[in-house]
């Protein structure tokens, strides 16, 4: 005589009871349950020999386990039988525990880039204020960036690129932008101040309208060009009343910002093929590597060598304490690359749209640092000016979130 056994589970609302006596002669038994009952099919008893550790159960098939383990079947009188599940009921709580950490992650690599960016632009101002030759600040800035790059790739932080020569020719243009936009700024910052070069830097937007239209033939909706109207006149307003205002300073500023969004929109041109399109990261760490190089040649053509120990030795016995000059310009270069790199790994990780609302925020907090590091002097109307362009440039990112409806 065969015995059997049955493993039967009921759903949550299902009251406990006393166990029920079976019937093994019986081929279709019936259990009952006081004060209820109901019977179960025969397909469904599984007998106890069968389950060998030898023979394959029926009950866990591989392809059940594999995934999920729920197995539902209709009983009579509305029960079900149940085998166990481990389908993870905190499934939400782990989705929003990661959202938690990016969203943590995120917002500390934000603070570090607009830390770095305030001391960057107030070691770089302390240097040219006492060491006045921005082409040879900016060759020595690059070049500890080549020297971070460099290491990056011997450490394996980063996966060294593989560059074609195809890749090569896109670059190059990309990387004499770069240095230029980069050398063009720190002359604007040799001769006006940290808060007024950055006001006038706020013109960005207005000049990545003009060229994309001129070469990308994009056409700006209504609500772009509207944005336009602030920064310019915010830019102008500011222009009128800025006491440490300078022609040099001044176009140095909007030739940078023209240079810089020329890099933009061209790498927006030639970077077309994303087959051989390199990740951020590794675009910023060529174009460094190639803009030091160009960029060094013509710093000793334009400054002359003024890096030499002789010169410097020259320059102690004038006052200057060469001792801190070295060590101020390596923070600065150590600033000015890792504040640029850590922009682009931002950039990967939000879209374009929302990485420029965070570089507005970033301007007004080095303007306001360096108003209250430098104690700049600013006027009320100086103060609507600026404020009047930043209030410009996030109107404009807000308004490139608005998609033009369709014809």
């Amino acid at each position: 005589m065969l015995s059997y056994a049955y493993a039967l589970v009921l759903s949550p609302s299902t009251p406990f009871s006393k166990s029920a006596k079976f019937h093994n002669r019986n081929p279709n038994p019936s259990l009952t349950l006081p004060p209820l009952s109901f019977s179960v099919k025969s397909s469904e008893i599984i007998p106890l020999r069968s389950l060998s550790p030898f023979s394959p159960s029926p009950c866990f098939d591989k392809r059940s386990i594999s995934g999920s383990l729920l197995v539902s079947k209709r009983i009579s009188n509305g029960f079900e039988v149940r085998a166990a599940t481990s389908v993870p009921e905190n499934s939400d709580e782990v989705a929003k525990s990661k959202d938690l950490v990016r969203a943590l992650q995120l917002g500390f690599m934000i603070a570090i880039w607009y830390l770095l960016n305030i001391y960057y632009n107030i070691f770089n101002k302390q240097v040219l204020k006492v060491y006045p030759f921005p082409a040879t600040v900016t060759a020595f800035q690059f070049g500890c960036g080549t020297l971070l790059v460099l290491l990056m790739w011997g450490f394996n932080l980063h996966a060294k690129p593989k560059v074609t020569k195809s890749q090569f020719a896109a670059i190059l243009p990309l990387a004499v932008l770069h240095m230029l936009g980069n050398a063009l700024t720190n002359i604007s910052l040799r001769r006006v101040a940290v808060s007024f070069t950055h006001t006038i830097k706020a013109m960005e937007p207005f000049f990545t309208v003009v060229l994309s239209v001129l070469f990308l033939g994009e056409r700006p909706s209504p609500w772009v060009v509207s944005s336009l109207v602030p920064i310019v006149g915010g830019v102008a307003l500011a222009s009128f009343t800025e006491a440490s205002f300078n022609w040099i300073g001044f176009s140095s500023a909007m030739a940078s910002n023209l240079t810089n969004q020329s890099r933009n929109v061209l790498s927006k041109k030639l970077m077309v093929n994303k087959e051989e399109a390199l990740d951020n990261i590794s675009l910023f760490s060529i174009m460094t590597i190639i803009s030091f190089v160009l960029l060094v040649p013509i710093a000793i053509l334009v400054d002359g060598v003024k890096f030499s120990p002789s010169y410097l030795q020259f320059a102690a016995t004038q006052g200057l304490n060469v001792r801190e000059l070295c060590l101020r310009s390596l923070l600065t270069g150590f600033c000015f690359h890792a504040y640029q790199q850590v922009s682009y790994m931002i950039l990967q990780m939000v879209s374009p749209v929302t990485h420029s609302v965070s570089n507005s925020v970033k301007r007004v907090v080095v303007i306001v640092s360096s108003v209250i590091f430098f104690q700049t002097t600013v006027s009320p109307i100086n103060a609507l000016g600026t404020a009047m362009a930043l209030a410009g440039v996030f109107l404009y990112s807000r308004a490139k979130r608005i998609k033009p409806k369709a014809a």
